[in-house]
């Protein structure tokens, strides 16, 4: 049964870890300080003011300070759907603790780019937090799943136009909320933490967003508490190539709970 002394608890357990989410969005070379997507050529080249050449083949990425270092250039090496930052500089002009753009390398369907990380981004600068549907407790539910035996690949489409995510799927569940229900499949989500990629119906969403499962000891049902549910870094920057839901991963009803689109 739940109380008053319950549900104020779980309300401020909310609030706690929606201010450590803040938190974490505003940091210095954070998701809200993306500025640019660029794709590596196939010959040494300038980007933008990035220092130095650029260009990537089937060996990884290149970097060199000038023509002269073309021969000895730094290798990169990032793994599909990875990234790593792989330098910082200066703008010319600039000076501050917030000077610093880093520069992060990606590899998306098979292809190099570097994104820009600003801390004088205007996202960055603008922030005044992620508006929420209130806490509803509603909302935290407890389904049973259906766990596959074996993990099945599946291939999603991107938040950027032209690249594709390859998923692993493991298991399905079922939402049903008046009268109305859907069967939904989750993914395999970083550190192995089973995830739901959705879209709804309610109004002044993000395109699609997500929510961690949290299995039960006995592993027979998942924890969903969809006002928990969050949006993807694409909610916030253009530059973002987040993996689109599983095809039939839509909830035919409002989900009124978690984060609202942030712009």
């Amino acid at each position: 049964m739940t109380t008053l002394e319950t549900r104020t608890q779980a309300e401020a357990d909310w609030a706690t870890w929606h201010e450590a989410r803040e938190r974490d969005l505003a940091t210095p070379h954070g998701w809200l300080t993306l500025v640019a997507y660029l794709d590596l050529p196939s010959t040494p080249s300038r980007l933008a003011d990035v220092p130095g050449l650029w260009w990537a083949d089937a060996d990884g990425a290149h970097h060199a300070r000038d023509e002269a270092d073309v021969p000895h250039a730094t290798t990169h090496v990032v793994a599909e759907a990875g990234s790593q930052v792989v330098q910082t500089y200066t703008p010319q002009g600039r000076s501050g603790a917030d000077a610093e753009v880093a520069v992060e390398l990606v590899r998306r369907t098979g292809r190099y780019a570097v994104r820009l990380r600003d801390p004088r981004a205007a996202a960055l600068r603008d922030f005044d937090g992620v508006p929420t549907f209130p806490y509803d407790e509603s909302w935290v539910l407890d389904v049973p799943v259906r766990w596959y035996d074996e993990p099945r690949p599946a291939v999603v489409g991107a938040a950027r136009p032209g690249l594709v995510h390859h998923v692993t799927l493991v298991g399905e569940v079922d939402l049903e909320r008046d009268g109305r229900a859907a069967t939904l499949r989750l993914t395999a989500g970083k550190g192995g933490s089973p995830a739901l990629l959705f879209t709804d119906e309610a109004p002044g969403l993000a395109p699609w967003r997500i929510v961690f499962a949290e299995p039960s000891a006995d592993r027979t049902t998942v924890r969903l508490d969809l006002n928990r549910a969050i949006d993807l870094p694409f909610a916030f920057s253009d530059f973002g190539t987040c993996p689109a839901p599983v095809e039939g991963n839509h909830v035919p009803f409002a989900v009124t709970a978690g984060e609202k689109a942030p712009r």
